[in-house]
This record gives C-alpha cells, structure tokens and sequence, in this order.
C-alpha cells in the first residue's frame, strides 16, 4: 500500500501525494512529485497519521470531497536538484517584474503577486488580484511569446495573497494563515459587536485589509457567556424596584444596574439572580448573537474571489487570436435584450413644431429645454 505524505511548496501552498517506497522520506526532505504535465520539487510536511488527518480535515485535502490523491511522489531530491530549484526562486522575481510591465503596457487593472516557475521550467504561474473580470488575452499571448512556455494565470483573493506572501502580524507573530490556519473562513463584522471591540476598521484590520482571522477564535464564548446574563437595556423588577440593565462584565460576573432615581450599583450575577428568584420573576437573558442593539452599521462580509485559474501555452496562441469580443461578453445562451426604438429625432408624428414653420417635429424647444420621455420610447 502506498503511503500518503503531504508535501509544502513555495509560497504555502500544499498537497498530497502517494509514497510508494516502503521507507518513508523524512519529514523537510526534498522530493520529486508529480506536475501538471511535468515534475516540480517540495518538501515534506507531514506523513503517517498526521497527514491522512490533514488530509481529511484542511482546505486542500481530498477527504472532505470523498476523493483521495492520485498524484505520486517520485523519489528523494539530490543536491543538484535542491540547488536547481534554488536558482528558480531567484528568477521568480524576475518573471513577476517583467510580466508587470505587460500588464501596464495593457493597461489592466490588475495586480500581481507572485510569480513561481515550474522546477522542470514547464509551467509558470502567476497569482493575482483584481476586482473585477480582466480580458487575459492579449497579455497571456505576451507572456507565452517572452518566456516561451506555459502560463498559468491564477487569481486569488486578499486573503489567499497575504497567505502565500507571508509576514508578521500586529501580534508580533506570524500571520496565522500562512503558519497553522487550515481554511480561511469569511470574518463579518458581527463578531466584533459581539465581542465589543472597536468598530474602527483600522484597528480590526489584518495586513490584507480585510477583518483579522484572530476575530473568530473566541467568538463562541462571547455568544455562550451572554447568554447567562441579563439582556442590556431591560428592565427588570428587584428588591429595589424597577432597575435598568446597563453593562455585563463576563469576565467577573457582574451586572451593573440602574434605578429609577438615576443610583447605580454593581451586583454579581448570582446575587442578582438569587434577588429575582426570591421575587418569582424571571432574568431577562439575550436570546440571539447580539446581547444589546447595536446602530446600524454596514455589515463587512468577506466576498472573497474564489481562485480563476487560466493557463496558455504556444500551442493554444493560434487558437486564441480568432475571438475578438471582450471576456465581459453576454454568457452563451442568453438572449439579448431587444433595443427599444426611440421616436424620430425625438418626436412624434403630426406634432406640432416649436421651431420649424411646417410643424414638424424637433428634437428639441426653442428655448433649448430637453423633451421630457413619454415612457413609449417617444417624447412628449
């Protein structure tokens, strides 16, 4: 049976391949896997038991698809291989200048990232991001003529950039998506009311500019822990009278509570619900996410780009030079909108003319005032 080990390539992009070896390589050894149509070099990350559970349970495994890995692991990578792909990384900067400079030449806006040869220099891949559908054509026959190879053009979110590109976080450690973090999940901003921190996206914003992933880790108890207190701004019934919940403490389990002559005092949860028990009435506990109401305020919801990946070779440039409409193009199968005929010049027939001694209809009154549309495709 072949072994399944997890191999790490640049930029912290991983998969699986199958070991066939009855020896398992090493864990950081550099191997020869298998590519898209050609070989490339990584180094194992994990193997045995720790990489079927990754494998089952992150973003790029097979298990939650129900698939497996069908790609192989070749053999152990010699030192002139590992020297080799040493000097590709060096280039990579190279090709991801020069492929910029065609992409201002296009006038595309669009941004590169990262750009990462092949280690048999059969393919290069260049990530990037873009906010909206760009027209690769012109740019990808460019770049398969200059560096006379495959291209692949992949586009990927702010999220997935600040992943590959790695850096240090206001933490003062390494961004969590590029170290451990399995699968990047969309972070709204209703995580940060909850755990009532500032609202100010400057001070909740990661490097990629989006909310923090950090934000999520202890959401869940925020949402558990209000649930056992009173819901702020209700009133509930005490040995004092009526008294207006104003603030939860839940880290020391305390109600802060005012009365009716405006006095304020902080009691402890348990003294608070002993209090109610002995009246008979019953705490007021926030039911949803959100344990006060919150002004309405713009829900950021994470819309990242889901990954787009276009690859050229030399061999598809004659193909590609026949489509002369842009990729933002109606999708096939989708009938075009009729166009609705306008009135002649404007107007209408037997209209009597403003300025014109015959009568006729003008585009337009003497005194230069547009004519109002009549909802007919006319004008009145």
């Amino acid at each position: 049976m072949p072994h399944l080990i997890e191999v790490a390539f640049k930029g912290n992009r991983k998969d699986f391949f199958l070991w066939d070896a009855d020896e398992l390589p090493p864990v950081k050894a550099a191997v020869i896997v298998d590519a898209d149509r050609g070989e490339d070099l990584g180094f194992v990350h994990a193997l045995g038991e720790l990489a079927a559970k990754r494998n089952a349970g992150a973003a790029h495994g097979y298990g939650t698809a129900g698939g497996a890995a069908t790609k192989k692991a070749r053999r152990l990578a010699t030192e002139e291989d590992v020297r080799r792909a040493n000097e590709l990384r060096g280039e990579d900067e190279i090709a991801r200048r020069k492929a910029m400079e065609r992409v201002a030449a296009n006038q595309l806006t669009m941004k590169l990232s990262d750009a990462e040869w092949q280690w048999d220099r059969k393919k290069l891949t260049l990530y990037f991001t873009a906010e909206k559908r760009i027209d690769f054509r012109t740019l990808v026959r460019e770049l398969a003529s200059m560096f006379r190879t495959r291209i692949e053009l992949k586009q990927i979110g702010v999220r997935d950039e600040a992943k590959r590109l790695d850096g240090i976080g206001r933490c003062g450690r390494q961004y969590c998506s590029a170290s451990w973090l399995p699968e990047l999940r969309p972070v709204n901003l209703g995580v940060a009311k909850d755990q009532r921190l500032s609202l100010n996206p400057s001070q909740i914003s990661g490097a990629c500019g989006r909310l923090m992933c950090c934000l999520r880790y202890e959401h869940e108890f925020y949402v558990q822990s209000r649930k056992r207190f009173p819901k702020e701004g209700k009133a509930v019934r005490t040995k004092r009278g009526e008294e207006k919940v104003i603030a939860n403490d839940i880290f020391r389990e305390r109600v802060t509570l005012r009365g009716e002559d405006g006095e304020q005092r902080t009691i402890p949860l348990v003294d608070l619900r002993a209090e109610l028990d002995e009246l008979g009435a019953a705490l007021p506990v926030a039911t949803g996410a959100f344990a006060v109401p919150v002004a309405e305020i713009e829900t950021e919801i994470e819309q990242d780009f889901a990954e787009a990946t276009i690859e050229v070779s030399e061999d598809d440039l004659p193909e590609m030079t026949a489509p002369d409409a842009p990729a933002t193009s109606e999708p096939e199968g989708q009938e075009r909108r009729p166009h609705r005929r306008r009135g002649r010049r404007g107007g209408r027939r037997n209209r009597s003319g403003r300025g014109r001694p015959d009568g006729g209809g003008d585009s337009g009154s003497s005194n230069g005032t547009p004519p109002a549309d009549d909802g007919n495709g006319g004008s009145a």
